[in-house]
């Protein structure tokens, strides 16, 4: 698979961002979002946080306080989740009239660093979703992209200005990285060689996914000369609410159509390409 190239996109996907929360009222800034307990708000300065804890840390070379230990993905899950829930819960006296300067101002220093890091080398965190432990700059870049792309999404679904994102140029780019955690989501699923998987995501145009299987372990493709044991479709809002945890798996199986193998298709709904 090709390398994604997203980098010139932040500018664009921060645009749509400052602009859609220039529109909001002070009661949309508190509406309920897909992201669990956060609110509105809360979304805008996790992204915030992302500016500068990348400013920090890869620009800066500054990391703060020690982590602790970390010997899972679920140790650096839960170390994750508790520095969000820190620095959401210090930006409650935050108005959102500053918010959206410093998410201005933090969001063109990032876009600025990005271009300096040379897509093939190594990253300094590793895309663990994807089951790397080793990555180079531009799938961590384009991991930064589904991130600020799935989180503006919340908000513009929590406000009903959702279909801004859909526009091919944006949403390709977020799905294309997501699929990258197909391979590692299928590792313990058994198939015989040759045996192949058909994903397509719905919208202006389809976009579509095959997942080979050589007998041991699982390769995406764009393409295929094989038929598909098994196809599954999803809707572009399904799609990105699988990846994003926004969904159950049961919920998920409502609003997919599968055909085939649907045991070894629907295996998607509990695919999660975020740390999760």
């Amino acid at each position: 698979m090709d390398i994604i190239p997203t980098v010139d996109l932040f500018p664009r996907l921060d645009a749509k961002l400052i602009e859609v929360l220039r529109t909001l009222t002070p009661e949309d800034w508190q509406k309920p979002t897909l992201a669990s307990a956060w609110c509105v708000k809360d979304v805008a300065v996790h992204l915030l946080d992302g500016n500068l804890r990348t400013l920090s840390m890869l620009r800066d070379g500054y990391f703060g306080s020690a982590a602790p230990e970390i010997n899972s993905y679920r140790d650096l899950v839960e170390y994750l989740n508790r520095l969000n829930a820190e620095w959401v819960l210090a930006m409650k006296r935050l108005s959102p009239a500053i918010i959206i300067e410093l998410l201005e101002q933090t969001g063109n220093q990032y876009s600025t660093f990005l271009k300096t890091l040379d897509p093939t080398d190594k990253a300094a965190f590793a895309v663990a979703w994807a089951g790397e432990e080793e990555s180079q700059n531009w799938f961590h870049i384009a991991r930064d992209y589904t991130e600020k792309w799935h989180h503006q999404q919340q908000i513009r679904a929590a406000v009903g200005q959702e279909q801004e994102l859909y526009v091919g140029e944006l949403f390709y780019p977020y799905l294309e990285t997501s699929m990258r955690a197909l391979p590692y989501h299928y590792r313990n699923v058994k198939a015989p060689a040759g045996t192949v998987i058909k994903f397509v995501v719905r919208a202006a145009t389809d976009y579509i996914w095959f997942l080979h299987s050589d007998g041991g372990t699982w390769e995406l493709r764009k393409e295929t000369n094989l038929a598909p044991a098994g196809e599954i479709i999803l809707s572009q809002e399904i799609s990105w609410r699988i990846f994003s945890k926004a969904v159950t798996p049961e919920e998920a199986r409502k609003q997919i159509t599968s055909s085939g193998n649907t045991q070894l298709a629907e295996k998607i709904v509990d695919m999660v390409a975020v740390m999760a």
